[in-house]
């Protein structure tokens, strides 16, 4: 398949080409792929699955910044937009097997981070303002991906205000635990509202008056 890839235009590609090629015969292919862009895109999954983890600098500032550009560079190169054609040209879930890809790779990252007591980033925000934008030019081919412009895209993330620790989700059962709680701290207060010290000093303070006279 990929020798077929390489010698032949993607367009002239044809499941007997393929057949002929892996020594089966058409409706082997259509039995398992169904079409020839089911069987594209399975191919093209199998060779953006990752082989190895992403690189380990030290520290997930640079540790996110080399994944990002090595993603950028890899996904707009020719190879990469074919790879990412054929995906998406199937209905299969085919793109959300990709799209677990690069979850894994953050989570790498954001496990190495934690392993070494850093402060770890927000996979999602990542995701939506760093690899969205990216996949997004690619597919569209609007504007020219470049380093700074994946850079940019990071220095945002990484100082967007909910970069730091969120704050606790206002759920419906966080709305139902807050009265409970402010009870419970209320409850825990009241005693101090009226000490017993004090009436324990105008007692003291009357059984000295005898004494006196």
């Amino acid at each position: 398949m990929k020798r077929l890839a390489t010698e032949n235009n993607r367009d002239e590609l044809t499941v007997p080409q393929i057949a002929a090629e892996a020594g089966v015969t058409p409706s082997t292919i259509y039995r398992r792929w169904g079409d020839l862009s089911a069987l594209l895109a399975d191919v093209a999954v199998e060779r953006l699955r990752p082989i190895a983890d992403p690189e380990d600098t030290g520290a997930v500032a640079s540790d996110l910044r080399l994944f990002i550009e090595q993603f950028m560079e890899e996904m707009s190169s020719p190879v990469g937009r074919a790879l990412m054609r054929d995906v998406f040209s199937s209905e299969e879930a085919y793109p959300c097997q990709c799209a677990g890809f690069t979850r894994e790779h953050l989570t790498t990252i954001v496990s190495r981070a934690r392993a070494r007591d850093e402060a770890a980033f927000d996979i999602d925000q990542v995701l939506d303002h760093v690899v969205a934008p990216i996949i997004y030019h690619i597919l569209y081919g609007d504007r020219e991906l470049t380093l700074d412009y994946c850079h940019a895209l990071l220095d945002r993330v990484q100082s967007r205000p909910t970069a730091a620790a969120p704050p606790a989700p206002a759920g419906p059962a966080a709305a139902q635990r807050a009265p409970r709680e402010k009870a419970g701290r209320g409850s825990v207060r009241a005693p101090r509202v009226v000490p017993p010290k004090t009436r324990v000093g105008r007692k003291s303070a009357n059984s000295k008056s005898p004494g006196r006279r």
